[in-house]
């Protein structure tokens, strides 16, 4: 029977939504992810598998998991993860292979629509009984027409894709690894370089992982070649952009605004200067998270253990 700590810091009737799909002959056991070391090494010595949510584990853990046939991280995200020790042990890292991706999509294109419709402000205004303050005809726009850039056309830029296809909207992508050209074309979208997809859009959204090449990917060049008008989006992570030369672009109202899931710090420190502006919008790190995402990561989970528990290869493996 294999055996498979789970650490996390989800809630337990939340963490029950995942682990109702193992399957009965894995022993499967939640801790809090605040479980101090010292009691990890010994719960981790004769695991089989692990499950990590958020991922990450110390160096002292990861060295005692010798029996480890896989980390299988709940998230997507794995830049927390010491992946070059992982690859000297020997210990594969997967990833929840794409299974949040619906949710980041949805929380994406409600952003563009939030700033757009200006939903924040007009619901704000409503509730202090301002009634139509906002001239809605001035300063609301429709996404139909709008040329959207996608940095990074995987899982989540693909169905970001669709979705704002479907709307109207004028496709540019930018991917060092890009899709099968069939894919594109089905999406009507048109691959350009990332200075010519910062020029052009009218909305930039953000759909990489956080590595040494991302970092700080989205820096004072690039934003200097946005137009006025244009809103950037980041539902992916927030060290991908230069917090200090967004807040510079938008305290100077060089772009329209941003539409921000991920910050650089999280929580933020309040005395962040973006969180002063009034041309941003903040969700608390939740794009992937809703209650309907537990049951596609549970299920990927525990069928990748079970592949690897019975030879096969895992799926989305990250190294």
């Amino acid at each position: 029977m294999p055996t498979v700590p789970f650490f996390t810091n989800l809630a337990p009737e939340t963490a029950a939504l995942l682990t109702q799909y193992a399957p009965a002959d894995f022993a499967v056991t939640v801790y809090p992810a605040s479980v101090p070391d010292q009691e990890k090494i010994q719960l981790v010595q004769d695991a089989d598998f692990l499950i990590l949510f958020p991922g990450y584990l110390s160096e002292p853990v990861l060295r005692a998991a010798k029996n480890v046939k896989l980390i299988q991280l709940v998230s997507v995200g794995f830049d927390r993860m010491d992946l070059k020790l992982c690859r000297a042990l020997g210990i594969p890292v997967a990833n929840n292979g794409g299974t949040n991706a619906l949710d980041v999509t949805e929380h994406t294109v409600a952003m563009i629509l939030a700033f757009y419709r200006r939903m924040v402000a007009m619901d704000a205004n409503v509730r202090a009984g301002r009634w139509n303050v906002i001239d809605s005809g001035a300063t609301t726009y429709c996404i139909d027409g709008k040329t959207i850039g996608i940095v990074g056309l995987g899982q989540i830029g693909q169905r970001v894709a669709r979705l704002l296809g479907a709307f109207g909207a004028n496709l540019l992508y930018y991917d060092p690894y890009p899709p099968a050209p069939s894919i594109a074309h089905d999406l009507k979208a048109t691959r350009v370089t990332l200075e010519d997809l910062f020029k052009q859009s009218d909305v930039v959204t953000l759909h990489i992982p956080l590595n040494e090449g991302t970092h700080n990917l989205v820096n004072e060049r690039l934003l200097a070649l946005m137009k006025p008008t244009a809103l950037l989006v980041n539902t992916c992570r927030g060290p991908v952009i230069d917090e200090a030369a967004l807040t510079a672009v938008l305290r100077e109202r060089r772009i329209a605004g941003a539409a921000l899931d991920v910050l650089e710090q999280e929580p933020p420190d309040p005395s962040n200067p973006l969180l002063q502006l009034d041309n941003v919008i903040f969700t608390p790190h939740t794009a992937g998270v809703t209650r309907d995402t537990w049951a596609r990561r549970g299920r990927f989970i525990f069928e990748n253990l079970q592949r690897v528990w019975k030879g096969e290869a895992p799926l989305a493996a990250v190294f």
